[in-house]
């Protein structure tokens, strides 16, 4: 091979590194992404993470409605939260943050943490409780996933349920009237 084919052949190997490097899922330019699914519907057993994906697709909601079992002051919210990360997330955790958005700015409400047994996996389900005091209806919230304390996912949302009623009423015992006029 000649001086001048060998320049040639190493410029265009230098110029198509950048092709064959970037197309891994995880390339030094590409940013580690999920995408957040929430659902109040059965996930169906079996299935593959394509299907899964695809069940989560169609079943996505953003508002998410509260149990009514229950009194109204121990409701909670029930949901499955899917999330699809463009690339394994190359750590042990990940964490997801429950913020208020309702009033302005956001508002930390809660942190959850999900410890991975596989950190080749992608896809991650995740049971979400939301329970109250901490969590209050016909609200916006705001769903942060991190990893490393770096964010990849966010997700909006809102909780709706019934407000626990007050009759606007006062009532004072004979003996409490006493003591006032004393």
């Amino acid at each position: 091979m000649t001086p001048t084919r060998l320049a040639i052949s190493l410029a265009v190997l230098a110029a198509a590194a950048p092709l064959f490097v970037a197309s891994g899922p995880r390339a030094e330019g590409q940013r580690l992404r999920a995408q957040v699914f929430l659902t109040q519907q059965r996930i169906p057993g079996g299935l593959t993470e394509r299907a899964l994906l695809g069940f989560a697709r169609r079943a996505n909601t953003n508002r998410l409605y509260e149990t009514t079992a229950e009194p109204i002051p121990q409701r909670k919210w029930l949901a499955e939260m899917i999330l699809a990360f463009n690339a394994p997330p190359g750590d042990l955790e990940f964490h997801v943050l429950f913020y208020d958005t309702q009033d302005g700015p956001r508002r930390f409400v809660e942190d959850m943490t999900t410890l991975v047994n596989d950190r080749r996996q992608k896809t991650f389900v995740q049971r979400l409780r939301l329970e109250r005091p901490r969590f209050r209806p016909n609200r916006r919230m705001d769903l942060v996933v991190t990893v490393r304390r770096q964010e990849v996912a966010t997700r909006s949302f809102q909780l709706l349920g019934e407000e626990v009623r007050r009759t606007g009423e006062v009532n004072f015992t004979e003996e409490e009237t006493r003591q006032r006029d004393d």
